[in-house]
């Protein structure tokens, strides 16, 4: 297991089980997605609402099935900033064995053009401050 800044659980509902009685593999994504959201508000001190981005790419490995599960955790930090975009890892593990490895590119947009624009300055003290 890799060693990240942040992790958060993630209840595990029963509509994310599909008929093999383990969790769908389209469902991780959304997992990720929570993860992000609460490294973004609670671990980088970043409101929600001043935060203007789209995710441009995700990689899913998958490793491991999760079934029967009540939660899984979600490790996630943020592993490079770029000029407009910053990547994003993230582990998420049932117990303690890893069953998804994946990453993401989120692009900074601009609020009132829709347009990429740089990752701002505010972000980008919040990302090194929390990954020293």
């Amino acid at each position: 297991m890799t060693e990240f800044p942040f992790s958060t659980t993630v209840d595990v509902r029963y509509q994310d089980h599909d008929t093999l009685g383990h969790v769908n593999n389209a469902v991780y994504v959304t997992y990720m997605e929570e993860a992000r959201v609460a490294y973004l508000s609670e671990y980088a001190g970043l409101s929600m609402d001043d935060i203007s981005m789209v995710v441009a790419h995700l990689d899913v490995d998958f490793r491991r099935t999760v079934e029967y599960a009540d939660a899984v955790e979600v490790a996630v930090g943020v592993t490079d900033v770029g000029g407009s975009s910053f990547t994003m890892a993230y582990e998420v593990r049932d117990g303690e064995q890893v069953a998804v490895e994946g990453e993401s590119v989120q692009v900074a947009l601009d609020p009132e053009t829709g347009e990429s624009q740089p990752v701002p300055d505010e972000w980008r003290e919040a990302f090194e401050l929390v990954e020293d």
